[in-house]
């Protein structure tokens, strides 16, 4: 089971903390995956959720902890580039398969061994063991079902 942190999120938003990289680091020392937004403009790469905020090297991306999705199109098309960099787009989609081949899966839609499943809920033994992984705010909720 992926446990996956919401933008570095572990138990509950910290809106002024998502996607800086320092808080990303801290959730990957604990041992979590992080999916985390990423911008690119001016032939440079961001991370910010409404706007690019933390302005990062193309390296830090690479990470294979790190799920990124892509904000703009730029930054999709970058990011495709490099196949060292795990990465997605989706807006409102119900599903959007990853650059490494997960379905990354909008809350509350039906799952497979290969979904990503996004929540803010805590599932179940039984919902869980139908998906690869979870990606919450509160991903430490999850670490008993590692």
């Amino acid at each position: 089971m992926k446990l996956i942190s919401h933008r570095g999120n572990i138990k509950g938003r910290e809106i002024e903390n998502e996607n800086d990289p320092q808080y990303i680091y801290e959730a990957l020392d604990l041992g979590f995956d992080c999916e985390i937004d990423v911008w690119f403009e001016n032939n440079q790469f961001y991370l910010g959720h409404d706007e690019p905020k933390y302005k990062i090297k193309e390296e830090f991306l690479t990470q294979n902890q790190l799920w990124c999705h892509a904000k703009n199109l730029q930054a999709l098309h970058s990011m495709l580039e490099n196949k060292n960099i795990h990465c997605f787009w989706h807006q409102s989609d119900d599903f959007t398969l990853t650059s490494k081949g997960y379905i990354w899966t909008y809350p509350n839609k039906e799952l497979t061994k290969k979904s990503i499943c996004m929540t803010n809920e805590f599932k179940t033994n039984d919902e869980i063991s139908k998906c690869f992984g979870v990606c919450s705010d509160e991903i430490s909720k999850y670490k008993n079902y590692k």
